[in-house]
């Protein structure tokens, strides 16, 4: 019985790609196939890159030290949402962080702007932001190799919100608990750009707020429901798909 294609287990690996190569998986890739997926001896993969399209990949050889792979065909598969995704997200703390990424990138986010609020619990610098901005690269690169995705979101700099600039183009708006537009009625229409603000446990400061407005943000809620900030800019991922048809 042939194995479904969601079934079939994706890895990550940062190099170029040839149909027919014999690739030596990088230390962490080989580990990852080994010890986490369990792969043997002949068993099937998809290869990725990043860069777009997908191989086809078979275990050709496993050692102590080494795992090697044979590259197969190239498939042009994307699964990329219709609307550009951007989260621009207030910094939170323990695992949330983590769970708004990993959601966040299964749901087709393109980019996400890590920014530290005035209530932001979590405050980093220096060698400790680019550590953790690292780690949650690493988080979205775990969760498009679940989810089936070929392009690996980027996680930006840590920016103070005040630092932060808005692109020109596209939808903006911030999730406001008290706002009056739903954010359904606010998208109207079919944009092709999306830039969602979320605070972090606390929320943004009503400063916050009035500065995102005048960037061009418009204040939105997702219901009478106030979501934590972990779930908030999933849910709101998710109505925004459903809305484009990608659900």
């Amino acid at each position: 019985m042939l194995r479904h294609r969601y079934l079939t287990p994706r890895l990550h690996v940062a190099a170029p790609l040839i149909p027919g190569a014999s690739l030596e998986l990088p230390e962490d890739a080989a580990r990852h196939a080994v010890q986490v997926l369990r792969l043997r001896l002949g068993e099937a993969l998809v290869l990725f890159n990043g860069q777009g399209g997908e191989f086809a990949g078979r275990i050709a050889s496993i050692t102590k030290k080494s795992v090697t792979v044979a590259v197969g065909a190239f498939a042009a598969a994307e699964r990329e949402p219709p609307i550009e995704l951007r989260l621009v997200q207030g910094l939170s703390s323990g695992e949330r962080m983590d769970l708004t990424v990993q959601k966040s990138v299964e749901l087709g986010v393109h980019s996400i702007q890590p920014v530290e609020a005035e209530k932001s619990v979590v405050r980093l610098s220096g060698e400790r932001a680019e550590s953790r901005r690292s780690h949650w690269q690493r988080v979205a690169i775990a969760a498009c190799e679940q989810c089936g995705r070929n392009r690996i979101p980027e996680i930006l700099p840590i920016l103070p919100l005040a630092r932060y600039v808005a692109p020109v183009e596209g939808v903006k708006l911030v999730l406001a608990p008290d706002a009056k537009d739903r954010l359904a009625r606010a998208l109207g229409g079919r944009p092709t750009s999306i830039v969602i603000a979320v605070g972090p446990e606390s929320g943004f400061s009503e400063a916050e707020e009035r500065s995102l407005v005048a960037g061009g943000f418009r204040p939105v809620t997702l219901g009478p429901r106030i979501l934590r900030t972990e779930s908030a800019a999933p849910a709101a991922l998710a109505v925004i798909n459903a809305l484009a048809g990608d659900f």
